[in-house]
């Protein structure tokens, strides 16, 4: 049984546990390298270094030592990241093998036709390869505001989609390819847990029942995770035992139980 967390992060919170600057590399420049070019290097890192502002990580939202993010969002996107102490339950959520369902409520520019949304559903050419949508609709805005607003002078539409990959923008990408860029982006919902009921900023922890291959340590194929509640237990390893009673077997030459029928 793995612990499970399911946070809302607000917008403009970087999906990690700090918020490191660039390593410095300078010990390490090779010899070649002049000293003028090394000193006019050191002021440019240290220049970097000194601007660099803190921002907000999942570390200011969830005092839980030993979670990991299962699929990140960007630093601008919202809603629900799902993060686990248990690593086969982390790989079976991330990895884009396993084609777990993702649900995006999106605020875009323009008001997108029934040929822009039939491209999504075709699927559209990314740098990266083809991409479609499973699912896509008109929506209702989500239940809470962004910190900051968003402004935008021209009219906008809300769309709930769905995908079962986790490339890096990848929404943002299929609505910019059909001319309706992202203003908004809030995940609602990542396989069979969703947002619902947990305000930014806010998470909940619960427990799920990874089925796993004892001999490797890593889900069993074709498996899946089961959510803990009162409804639902972990299943038991190997067949049930049946309530049927067995007949005791009979000697050889015994004479039957059973009464003969008349003939």
């Amino acid at each position: 049984m793995a612990r499970l967390v399911l946070l809302n992060k607000p917008y403009g919170v970087l999906c990690q546990f700090t918020d490191r600057p660039a390593v410095d590399d300078r010990a390490s420049a090779p010899p070649s390298v002049s000293s003028r070019q090394r000193r006019l290097q050191d002021a440019a890192d240290d220049s970097v270094n000194n601007a660099h502002v803190p921002r907000p990580t999942l570390a200011d939202f969830l005092p839980i030592p030993g979670v990991y993010a299962a699929g990140r969002l960007d630093f601008d996107s919202e809603g629900l990241v799902v993060l686990t102490d248990d690593g086969a339950v982390q790989a079976r959520i991330a990895d884009p093998r396993h084609k777990m369902r993702k649900r995006y409520v999106v605020q875009v520019s323009g008001l997108p036709d029934t040929t822009a949304l039939a491209r999504l559903r075709s699927g559209v050419t990314l740098r990266d390869g083809p991409a479609r949508a499973l699912r896509i609709e008109a929506s209702e805005p989500v239940g809470w505001p962004r910190d900051p607003p968003v402004r935008h002078p021209h009219p906008t539409t809300w769309l709930m989609l769905e995908i079962d990959e986790g490339r890096n923008r990848q929404v943002r990408r299929m609505l910019a390819a059909v001319g309706h860029p992202v203003l908004r982006l809030v995940r609602t919902r990542v396989g069979p847990w969703q947002v619902d009921g947990i305000g930014p900023g806010e998470f909940v922890v619960t427990s799920v029942h990874a089925p796993v291959d004892r001999r490797r340590d890593r889900p069993l194929a074709g498996e899946r995770l089961s959510p803990l509640d009162d409804a639902t237990r972990p299943r038991r390893d190997g067949p049930r035992p049946s309530t049927r009673s067995t007949p005791r077997s009979r000697r050889p030459g015994a004479p039957s139980s059973r009464t003969p029928r008349p003939s």
